[in-house]
């Protein structure tokens, strides 16, 4: 071959790399890399003991799971409709209030692990607004994982049956 053929073909195979998705080299994000950041959520639905179906946060569900590279995590659930305070001060709230609020939202926090041949998630709840909660290790099983949509199975709720949560990736916010 000569050296413009040679050129030629080194200059087609340069360009050719270019389109290629992503680094050649580079691998897929690990499941553990993939699951981490923040999702929303779709869908929460129990299944209670006598196999009847419990929407706790009702059918447009609010929330989110956030997972941190560090190993931190953050969930939180809620019905779209949650009772205001007349008084606006949790302080003063009435009994029938702090009955709506409490049975329509949660929030935990702690530390995860993930099996990535399992696809298990193992949440450490360090504190919790339902305190039943805190110590408890809850098992997450994945059944989807990908760029835009996490879907899992709660099997260690301490409010009965297993839970299927659907979830959506939150869009990022333009920083100001």
């Amino acid at each position: 071959m000569n050296r413009r053929s040679i050129l030629s073909l080194s200059a087609f195979m340069a360009f050719g790399l270019t389109l290629l998705p992503g680094n050649a080299v580079s691998q897929q994000k690990s499941f553990r890399d993939q699951l981490i950041g923040t999702w929303t959520v779709v869908s929460w639905e129990q299944t209670n003991k006598d196999g009847s179906k419990f929407e706790r946060f009702g059918t447009n569900p609010k929330g989110v799971n956030v997972f941190e590279a560090d190993g931190r995590f953050f969930i939180m659930f809620a019905r779209s409709e949650l009772p205001k305070m007349a008084s606006n001060n949790p302080s003063t709230s009435t009994p029938e209030e702090d009955k709506g609020i409490e049975g329509g939202s949660v929030a935990y926090f702690g530390t995860y692990t993930v099996d990535a041949a399992g696809k298990i998630v193992t949440l450490r709840v360090e504190a919790s607004s339902l305190p039943n909660q805190v110590g408890v290790e809850q098992k997450l099983i994945i059944s989807s994982l990908t760029a835009d949509e996490l879907k899992y199975t709660n099997t260690t709720g301490v409010t009965g049956g297993p839970i299927n949560i659907a979830m959506k990736r939150a869009a990022a916010v333009a920083a100001n």
